[in-house]
């Protein structure tokens, strides 16, 4: 039955999905009202949750515009799902704000295969995932996936390998300029968004162990579901689905290296792993399976979620 509710993409499936998103954001910052008392702190509330919206939106978009889903609302509804499972993320503007150009960069990156405006995509994308890690630095490594796409789809015109470092050089002059104009010490800024730490031992409390247990689990488990169904997918969409892939390991060594070790980190993983739980949930199955699947997801996530306030 919850299958069915989103098997079309209607607008009442995604005024549902916007007002779960905005609820659980609301039950989240209930915990805490000292916010309330500053304009500046509600805008900036108010600003996180938008993106956020916004971000669940594009991800979608991205699905239905490049034929990665069928005419559904999966994938919207499962990055709400996945966004569950790390709710101190409606806090973390840093964070939530640099996916969102992440995935800005992705949707131009995955609409290559169009090979259309080959030249204005790679830019785009490059100046994206340069502003991106102007709040995460380490989101420089999704200039990776540039070049995949670039070698994928338009590797034979030399002018496509220069874009990438137009749009670099284009993000540190503006970024220099700031920093004049506003007194900001930008090597100490990039010094200290360049440290590492690969240790994993930041939980606070057994909750958050247990969230990024299951998390892991679940997103092992459509990983190994994606890789093991490729082949038998439309060698159309090889690429595209190629890019979910690296999009989402990139995800995962960014939180691995990442300094200031939390959940959060994963907030890369979220999008990519939504595509590929929404392309799991549309190949030809049981329907007591795809019920399973998604009720199964819907109380790991929920448990995730009110576990932690």
């Amino acid at each position: 039955m919850i299958t069915s509710v989103f098997k079309k993409s209607t607008p009442l499936n995604f005024s549902l999905v916007v007002f779960l998103i905005l609820f659980f954001d609301f039950v989240y910052q209930i915990q805490d009202l000292a916010w309330s008392h500053s304009t500046i702190l509600v805008l900036k509330k108010i600003g996180i949750g938008l993106v956020i919206l916004a971000s669940a939106l594009i991800t979608n978009f991205i699905a239905k515009k490049n034929d990665l889903s069928k005419d559904s609302a999966y994938s919207v509804l499962f990055f709400m799902l996945f966004f569950l499972f790390f709710p101190s993320l409606f806090d973390d503007i840093n964070l939530v704000f640099s996916n969102f150009f992440i995935l800005l960069a992705f949707r131009r990156l995955i609409s290559l295969q169009s090979q259309k405006a080959s030249k204005e995509k790679i830019f785009d994308a490059s100046l994206w995932i340069f502003v991106a890690s102007l709040f995460h630095f380490w989101c420089i490594l999704y200039f990776v996936l540039v070049f995949v796409s670039i070698i994928s789809h338009v590797s034979g015109d030399y002018r496509n390998w220069l874009l990438p470092f137009i749009a670099f050089f284009a993000i540190g002059i503006i970024f220099a300029v700031y920093s004049l104009v506003f007194n900001s010490d930008a090597i100490s800024y990039i010094t200290n968004g360049v440290e590492t730490n690969f240790s994993i031992d930041y939980f606070t409390n057994n909750y958050q162990n247990a969230a990024l247990s299951i998390y892991a689990t679940v997103a092992l488990f459509f990983v190994i579901s994606m890789l093991m169904t490729l082949p038998s997918r439309p060698l159309l969409l090889h690429a595209s689905f190629k890019k979910i892939l690296f999009a989402f390991f990139i995800g995962i060594i960014i939180y691995v290296i990442s300094a200031n070790k939390s959940n959060d980190l994963l907030v890369f993983t979220i999008a990519p792993l939504a595509m590929m739980t929404t392309s799991h949930i549309e190949m030809p199955q049981l329907k007591l399976n795809q019920e399973l699947a998604l009720g199964v997801l819907m109380l790991c996530s929920l448990f995730a979620f009110f576990s932690q306030l």
